[in-house]
């Protein structure tokens, strides 16, 4: 080693070695060799993909497709470095269609497998059939074959231990290989696939199928249930798809799935528009299922700067943002979202349920007299309680349409059981049982309220008895001496009173009895938390609305039993029921077929 760093010497390395190290790059792992295949077969046209896989893809991965194939010189320049029929010259990187471009694919798998392909276009009698170990080509022959291509890859990295070495245990790379069958089979529904592993079935998919067909086929057919469609176009972007509603959320980001041009990659512009759409109503930590497809010009997205193709660059991000935010923004709100399917779905269905439910047009005066309940404990239900509403007569029905705007219930009928813990509402639908926390239900209320007013420029203020001096940290003080002329429109009378005190003599009259002092400091809190995130008027309006609602409910500790009352008939015409301003749940639900499964009666 001492003789190398003495006289270090410039070699130019072989091909093989040169080709093993560009292999690292492209190829870490059976599930890199899939999707590097997988793509091939889409770009290709396929209409149908098949994967094989044994040993966790360490013995064998093997895809066939009947896309267009190749003929015999075509398929021996595939397999050497830097050849591809997807770009000609430079230039058309910046345009590129396909989801490969740069050629190495192949030549990489092939120098750390037993490789084999075997191709044939419809204009040839026969296919070829071309095999390599290790990099080096054993043979090449004529065999029958369909159209299409087909490639088997056998003992990955036999001839690399060191790479061998560190891949998992098979149960842990098919997790990866199903995640990125799973990856390919949502970019593209309209390809038919199947998935084999250790000669079992596990995926059969049909070709020309739809976004909600191929979730059914993945996930289960109710798995649409809290799904709403995403529809957003601008003059360079297109953006569509399916969102999840936000009070069912995963503690991880394994069901967001984001497609550009049909390729699976993201950037951070989009992660960013995702926690702004979602930001008032998924709790920090927690994330909605998305399953996105952005679409616009190639010249608008640099796909090479990653070297499996992970990431792109977009040349007008703020347009892709804004694209996203309104899309979603316009989904998940019951008032304005579509259901991606033609059945009406109640929007807290009860789980393993397959029977659809119609869902009345109600209005809030339809919904029964709400039964009086001993505060705080549980009134037992007896048989003179209320019995569900009959559905309503076509005519009442019309009545009912023409009355209320489009929007979906948490329930079409309710029942008040009673109140546990002091704190929490029990409440009987005709889907089960949902528990309130009031609380976070008034402070959703308060708050759709509260934007409605201000965006309506109808807010009133309400002037104090007495001026009260609100004394801040010094850090919360400059937070809102930069929203003071905010403040002001939105209804607060405050005014700078020097150094890091603020003079307090009117609120806005909708929020009724709370100090200054809480409210300025939740304020201050909130916008901190948000950060330099946005920056806009209508994001700063957000905030100090939820900031000051969330001070409103914390100074009203105490709800009254009226109060509940009518807490629930209101939440159920909310725009969000489901969560607080700030993503807390306001309703848990636990359906009958739940209720049935824990007592055994199933």
């Amino acid at each position: 080693m001492s003789s190398v760093v003495q006289n270090p010497r410039i070699n130019v390395l072989s091909d093989h070695v040169a080709n093993k190290i560009a292999a690292g790059e492209v190829v870490d792992r059976p599930a890199s060799v899939l999707k590097e295949l997988m793509e091939n077969a889409i770009d290709a046209k396929a209409t149908q993909i098949d994967v094989k896989v044994v040993s966790g893809g360490k013995r064998l991965i093997s895809v066939a497709d009947n896309g267009h194939g190749m003929d015999r010189n075509n398929a021996l320049l595939a397999v050497e470095r830097h050849a591809t029929s997807k770009i000609q010259d430079v230039d058309d990187i910046e345009r590129v269609t396909t989801l490969g471009f740069r050629g190495e694919a192949l030549a990489a798998i092939a120098s750390v497998s037993r490789f084999a392909m075997i191709t044939r276009t419809a204009d040839d009698v026969a296919g070829n059939e071309i095999n390599i170990t290790g990099g080096k080509l054993h043979d090449v022959k004529e065999v029958g074959c369909p159209v299409g291509t087909s490639f088997q890859i056998r003992n990955l990295f036999f001839n690399v231990p060191a790479r061998r070495k560190f891949l998992r245990a098979d149960q842990t790379e098919l997790t990866h290989i199903r995640q990125t069958f799973l990856i390919y089979a949502l970019s593209h529904p309209e390809v038919g696939m199947t998935l084999m592993i250790d000669e079992r079935p596990v995926h059969t998919l049909a070709a020309g199928a739809s976004l909600m067909d191929r979730l059914g086929d993945l996930f289960g057919r109710d798995y649409s249930r809290n799904l709403r469609e995403v529809k957003s176009e601008s003059g360079l972007v297109r953006v569509h798809g399916l969102v999840g509603m936000p009070h069912v959320q995963r503690a991880d980001r394994s069901e967001q799935f984001i497609f550009i041009n049909g390729r699976p990659a993201s950037t951070p512009v989009i992660a960013f528009a995702l926690n702004e759409a979602y930001h008032s109503l998924v709790p920090k930590g927690r994330f909605p299922s998305v399953f996105l497809f952005i679409e616009m010009d190639p010249e608008w997205v640099d796909v090479n700067v990653h070297p499996t193709k992970k990431e792109v660059r977009f040349r007008r991000p703020d347009a892709v943002r804004d694209a996203l935010i309104a899309g979603i923004r316009r989904a998940i709100r019951p008032d304005e979202a579509t259901t991606p399917s033609d059945q009406s779905r109640s929007a807290l269905p009860s789980e393993g349920d397959n029977t659809p439910r119609p869902q009345p047009r109600l209005r809030i005066d339809d919904l029964p007299s709400l039964p009086v309940f001993n505060y705080p404990r549980i009134a037992p239900r007896t048989e003179d309680d209320p019995v569900p509403p009959p559905q309503p007569r076509a005519q009442e029905s019309a009545q009912a349409d023409t009355a209320m705007p489009e929007r979906e219930r948490p329930w079409s009928w309710c029942r008040v059981v009673g109140q546990v813990g002091g704190l929490y509402v029990v409440l009987e639908t005709e889907d089960g049982l949902v528990l309130m926390d009031p609380h976070a239900a008034h402070e959703r209320l308060m708050f759709e309220r509260f934007m409605d007013l201000l965006l309506a420029r109808k807010l009133k203020s309400q002037g104090l008895l007495a001026p009260e001096t609100v004394e801040l940290r010094p850090a919360d003080a400059a937070i809102v001496r930069k929203q003071l002329s905010l403040l002001t429109e939105m209804g607060f009378g405050i005014s700078d009173f020097g150094g890091d005190s603020f003079m307090v003599d009117a609120i806005p009259d909708f929020l009724g009895a709370v100090s200054g002092e809480s409210v300025l400091a939740m304020i201050a809190q909130t916008l901190d938390q948000g950060g330099q995130r946005g920056g806009t008027e209508r994001w700063a309006e957000e905030r100090i609305a939820k900031a000051a609602c969330r001070a409103a409910v914390k100074a009203r500790d105490k709800l009254s039993l009226q109060e509940i009352e009518k807490l629930v008939i209101d939440l159920a015409g909310a725009k969000m029921p489901y969560t607080c301003p700030h993503g807390r749940p306001t309703l848990i639900f636990m359906g009958f077929k739940e209720l049935d499964r824990k007592f055994g009666r199933e």
